[in-house]
Formats: structure tokens, C-alpha cells, sequence
């Protein structure tokens, strides 16, 4: 190994809301060159545009005050590139905030880019084929918040070159928040199809943080992994030729194997020979695992070929208002009268209020995950029972809470603890658009 050559790379987010702990440790020990925070899903981004309509001051993530605050000066001083997507879906109001902040810490000198040209509404019409429900866009009924192309390192490559110490984005793939900075560092070009190929491996293995470090692997009594409750996130050695060494903190809690790494290699990935990103379309099967010590495992021969003509659009429309409630059943019989009380719910909605009923009715702890999959044997005696629907009014989820409730002393027998709430809801379909129609854009604020 070159260890003159190593980059070495960090994951300090693998979703919105994922620990601040384990970031700050991997800044202050892991002699990092970068650390990417990932924390856009499509839901996060639907709710960005949510908030955005609301107040255009925000619609970034809602946890970049305390992190930045936390993140900046151990970053500033280590010499850390931050590469993030907590712009969601204002990338713009994000880095503003971030040098905002940057001030108030005294942080003279650093820059902040804002790489903005994902939201691509102009490309999206009525006629707009979506892949998911196979159809027009105009025959979802629903209202477009906003459409977002994923960007990637082309978008990313300008801000790096420009020096920025904090590159703040909205929508780009997930492992090209990571393969930006390898391919500047190493000079790899755009059609270097075999060594983007390598890199997007170690961005994909690295940007869900714990899962690749025992985290979604944890299963106690068959998958054991020590001190989960401060697992680490991992960090990558990564080589020139895009081979790299998986690890973490000796001292944080997890566990890196060749089981928690092909785990996470296969997660969310449609076809591991052809993995589609904007960046390259990877191939992971020829890929090579191997022990290199304790909680460390090397990573060879990803490949890739061209990258698709095509991006893929997240649109994320509103979904109305989201109502649900619950009340409980416990003792002999709980799950036939949770069943009842259920049925009672849908019959009144349908009956009494001209609603289509709730689209959903679950009893919790009688295979309530797996109702449409698995019917597990009714053995329970402790059961929630939880109503949903989705209303386009606020009158018309209250109705539902009402309903509900009214079973506390309506019946069947011995129901309570009840609970409802209304909150807004979204939803999301995607599409593909034209690479050349996507024009990503740079803006670089100094503090």
C-alpha cells in the first residue's frame, strides 16, 4: 500500500437524521482528507420542498445548524473537506447558513459552495411518463412540488477545483458525494469507466455510515456485533486504482467484516453487473474481498462502462394530510376484538361519512409489517390497532380520529390508550430526462 497516495475518506451522515457523535470522532482521529454527510432520500427531499413553500429561507436539513457548528471547526483544523447534500432541496439557503455560522466561529477564509441545477421543474410536464405507476404525470390527480435530477461529479469536480472547504448540495446520487473528491484527488477523468467504477463502490459501501459497520447488520443471537450502542462510521483507504481498505475507529463500537460489507454492497442495488449512476454504469461482480486485520477489509476489482444517456428525476407531489390513530387490546381475544373495532372504523367511514375508509387498518403484533406477505399464527395477546388514510382535508382526517376514539366506550370492550395525530404528507415518483438538458450550476461564498 502507498500510503503517501491513500485518500482517505469518511462518512459523517448516512441519512437525515443519523448521529453527530461518531462524525466528530472520525474528525478529530481519523486523519480524513473528507467526510461526506449523505442525508437526502427521496422523502427528505419531497419534505425540503414542503418546508421551502412554506418559508424560502429554508428546505435544507433541519439538523445543519448543529452540525455545522459542531463539524466546521474540527474540519477547519484538520484540513477536511466537507462534501454534503444537507442543501436537500436549497442548496443556495444552506451554504448562506453554513457561513453564517462559519463567521460567528471567527472561520476566516473558508469557502463554501452551493451546487445548485439539480430542481429541473422546466423539464417536467403533464405528459411526463412516470416509471413507477406507468403513467402520465397529469393522471396522478396530484399537485408537483418539485423535480429533482440526480446529479453527478461533473457538478461537484468545479467546486473542489475552486478550493471550497464545504461543497453543500441538493440532489446528486449518493456515491458521487464520495467519488468527487477520489477522482480529483487521483486525476481520474470522466470516461476513466474502470476506476469510476472502483470508486462508486466505496461511495456505495460508504454512504449508509453504520450499515457497513454492524449497524443494519446487527441480529442478535446470529449476527453478533460488539458496543452497537456507539458504533462508529467507517472510513475508506482508498488507492489510486480505486481499490480500498473498509474500516473504523479501533476504539468505536461496530464491527467490519466481509459479511457487513457484502451486505451493504448488494443494498438497494438493482443489478449489481450493471449498477446505474450519473457517473459511470458500475459493475460489482467481479469484486474481490479480503481480511487486511481487525475490522478491516480490502475492497479490489469494481469495474464500469459508460454512464447512461439518461439522469433519473425524483418528483415529489403532495400527499394531502395523513391521519392516524390507535387504541389498544389486551387479554384473551385481543386480536378478534382489535379485528372487530377495525371493521367498525371502515364501516362508519364508508357508511356514515361518504369516505373511501382508511387505506390501511394494522394490528400491531399480529403480523401488522408482513399483512399482505405473511400471515404469522395469532397466538397475541397484547395488540395496537392502528387506522390510516390519507384525506384531503383536515375535515376529513378529523373524522377518522373521531371514529377511532369514539371506540373507547362504543366497543368492542376493553380498548385505550388512544392516540391520533394529522401531519402533511408527500409522495414521490421518478423519472428519466436528458443528461444534456441538466445544467448544474456553482456559486462560492467566503467567509
Amino acid at each position: 500500500m502507498d500510503t503517501q497516495n491513500t485518500f482517505r475518506i469518511g462518512t459523517g451522515a448516512g441519512f437525515s437524521s443519523d448521529r453527530l457523535e461518531p462524525a466528530l470522532d472520525l474528525l478529530r482521529h481519523g486523519r480524513l482528507d473528507a467526510m461526506v454527510f449523505e442525508c437526502v432520500g427521496e422523502r427528505t427531499l419531497a419534505f425540503g420542498h414542503r418546508d421551502r413553500r412554506g418559508d424560502p429561507n429554508k428546505g435544507y436539513n433541519p439538523l445543519l445548524e448543529r452540525r455545522m457548528r459542531a463539524v466546521l471547526p474540527l474540519a477547519h483544523a484538520a484540513g477536511t473537506r466537507i462534501v454534503t447534500n444537507m442543501g436537500v432541496a436549497n442548496p443556495t439557503a444552506a451554504a448562506q447558513h453554513t457561513v453564517k455560522i462559519a463567521r460567528e466561529l471567527g472561520l476566516k477564509g473558508l469557502k463554501v459552495a452551493a451546487v445548485t441545477g439539480d430542481e429541473v421543474n422546466h423539464l417536467i410536464g403533464p405528459d411526463t411518463h412516470l416509471l413507477e405507476p406507468n403513467c402520465k404525470l397529469s393522471e396522478t390527480g396530484r399537485e408537483m412540488l418539485a423535480a429533482n435530477a440526480y446529479l453527478g461529479i461533473d457538478a461537484i469536480l468545479p467546486a473542489i477545483e475552486a478550493g471550497a472547504d464545504v461543497i453543500i448540495t441538493g440532489r446528486v446520487a449518493d456515491p458521487s458525494l464520495f467519488l468527487a473528491p477520489l477522482a480529483h484527488h487521483f486525476g481520474w477523468g470522466l470516461k476513466d469507466w474502470s476506476t469510476l467504477g472502483a470508486g462508486t463502490a466505496v461511495g456505495h459501501l460508504m454512504e449508509c455510515g453504520a450499515q457497513v459497520t454492524g449497524g443494519y447488520f446487527a441480529d442478535p443471537g446470529h449476527k453478533e456485533v460488539p458496543n452497537l450502542a456507539y458504533v462508529g462510521f467507517p472510513l475508506a483507504e482508498v488507492q489510486a486504482d480505486g481499490s480500498a481498505t473498509i474500516t473504523k475507529l479501533q476504539d468505536s463500537g461496530g464491527l467490519v467484516s466481509q459479511r457487513t460489507v457484502k451486505e451493504q454492497l448488494l443494498y438497494e442495488v438493482h443489478d449489481p453487473s450493471a449498477y446505474l449512476t450519473p457517473d459511470v454504469t458500475a459493475d460489482f461482480t467481479q469484486i474481490g474481498l479480503a481480511d487486511d486485520g481487525q475490522d478491516r477489509v480490502h475492497v479490489t476489482s469494481a469495474k464500469g462502462g459508460q454512464r447512461p444517456d439518461q439522469l433519473k428525476v425524483t418528483i415529489a407531489f403532495d400527499g394531502g394530510l395523513l391521519a392516524e390513530a390507535e387504541i389498544s387490546y389486551a387479554g384473551p381475544g385481543a386480536a378478534d376484538r382489535a379485528r372487530m373495532a377495525g371493521a367498525i372504523v371502515v364501516e362508519r367511514m364508508d357508511n356514515l361519512h361518504n369516505s373511501n375508509g382508511p387505506a390501511r387498518i394494522d394490528l400491531i403484533g399480529v403480523s401488522a409489517l408482513h399483512a399482505s406477505a405473511v400471515d404469522y399464527p395469532d397466538t397475541a395477546q397484547d395488540v395496537r390497532l392502528r387506522c390510516a388514510m390519507r384525506a384531503s382535508s383536515r375535515e376529513e382526517a378529523e373524522v377518522l380520529l373521531w371514529e377511532v376514539e369514539a371506540l373507547l366506550c362504543c366497543g368492542p370492550s376493553a380498548g385505550g390508550g388512544y392516540r391520533g395525530h394529522i401531519t402533511p404528507s408527500v409522495m414521490t415518483y421518478s423519472a428519466l430526462v436528458d443528461r444534456a438538458d441538466v445544467k448544474p450550476a456553482l456559486e462560492i461564498l467566503t467567509v
